[in-house]
């Protein structure tokens, strides 16, 4: 028979465990001393209940199934949160239909001169695009603009005015501001052209 200690035994279960096989061990008795064995005993002894033994793997299923249910009410509480507000968009202040109609009543007076006129018609446009949510302006803007629009009246101060309100134009809107800028470079041409030709005149 071979005789195997307590502590080979539980190696041997071990190893059976790793296996997943059956394991066979006989409770032996000799010399009214116990022993345990992988084989029969020669003498007294009895064998233990067979038992399957499985494979030492810790098992990660309650663990798992936790982490799951976490994730899931976090989802939910996410679903359920709120969401974000939107950034408010920029508020963009406008003449009123009346404002408007009294520019066009302005832009009709046979007083105003060909660049006051054309002004104002630029500011109808201009109020206009306003009302269709083109550009970034505030009451004191359109303040500016009224103000320039008046101003076209006076024999002196239009142009300033109107250089002014075409300032505020180019800072609330850029679209409208590229515009500007190339209306007065095409004026800036025009006055040039005209400059050559007065001088020509002079010098014949």
């Amino acid at each position: 028979m071979h005789k195997i200690h307590l502590a080979v035994i539980g190696g041997l279960l071990g190893v059976f465990a790793a296996t997943g096989v059956h394991a066979q061990v006989w409770k032996c008795t000799t010399d009214g001393k116990t022993h345990y064995s992988d084989q029969p005993c020669a003498a007294k002894g009895e064998q233990m209940k067979s038992q399957s033994l499985q494979s030492n793997v810790i098992d990660t299923s309650a663990d798992r199934a936790a982490a799951e249910r976490s994730r899931a009410a976090a989802a939910e509480q996410q679903a359920g949160a709120a969401p974000t507000p939107a950034p408010a968009a920029p508020s963009n202040t406008c003449p009123s239909d009346r404002d408007i109609t009294a520019m066009e009543t302005k832009a009709n007076s046979i007083s105003l001169s060909a660049d006051a006129k054309r002004f104002v018609q630029d500011e109808i446009r201009r109020a206009r695009q306003c009302q269709k949510g083109q550009g970034n302006y505030n009451a004191s803007d359109w303040n500016v603009s009224k103000q320039a629009v008046d101003a076209q009246s006076s024999l002196t101060g239009g142009a300033d005015a109107r250089r002014r309100a075409e300032a505020m134009h180019s800072a609330a809107n850029a679209g409208e501001g590229d515009r500007i800028a190339r209306q007065r470079e095409t004026e800036e041409r025009e006055a040039q052209r005209r400059a050559r030709q007065g001088q020509t005149l002079r010098d014949r």
